[in-house]
């Protein structure tokens, strides 16, 4: 029987990188699991955690994910946690490899698009993405407005 892919709906979604998809062509994405601690897990499911700078890398045969900020969970104590530390992504060894040998090429990086509960756990949804140059932006707004602008036309008809 075959697995049904599931995407996550807007009440699971604990924060989103807009700004990934429009400095980057993603050409695949894949879903990880997230290792996090206690004040961790509760400050992300109050929506505490930003994902803009952050990416994804690939080192010793582990996946970790650099530069998300999960802020101090509130009612934490002195045991709480460091807002900008590393964290282990889960994956099967040959995702990580598949996604090593990806990012090898110039220019391609991995970057998280958001993250989203599932089953009660943190998943994070990871995009293997090439960097857009400024004028590639500006043909993905234009293209953009041109859409827009017909389905006004056609509307009418």
């Amino acid at each position: 029987m075959a697995k049904k892919k599931t995407k996550p709906n807007d009440d699971n979604v604990l924060a989103q990188n807009k700004k990934a998809r429009h400095d980057y062509n993603i050409l695949e994405t894949v879903e990880a699991g997230v290792v996090l601690t206690g004040t961790e897990i509760k400050s992300a499911r109050a929506r505490r955690l930003n994902l803009k700078d952050g990416f994804a890398q690939i080192r010793n045969g582990e996946a970790w994910l650099m530069n998300v900020h999960i802020s101090e969970y509130d009612q934490g104590n002195q045991f709480n946690h460091d807002p900008l530390r590393n964290r282990k992504l889960l994956l099967h060894k040959k995702e990580i490899k598949k996604l090593g040998d990806m990012t090898k090429d110039k220019g391609i990086t991995i970057v998280p698009l958001r993250v989203y509960l599932k089953k009660g756990f943190a998943k994070v949804l990871l995009g293997v993405g090439e960097g857009k140059h400024e004028y590639d932006k500006r043909e993905t707004i234009k293209k953009r407005e041109q859409d827009r602008q017909i389905a006004r036309v056609m509307k009418h008809y």
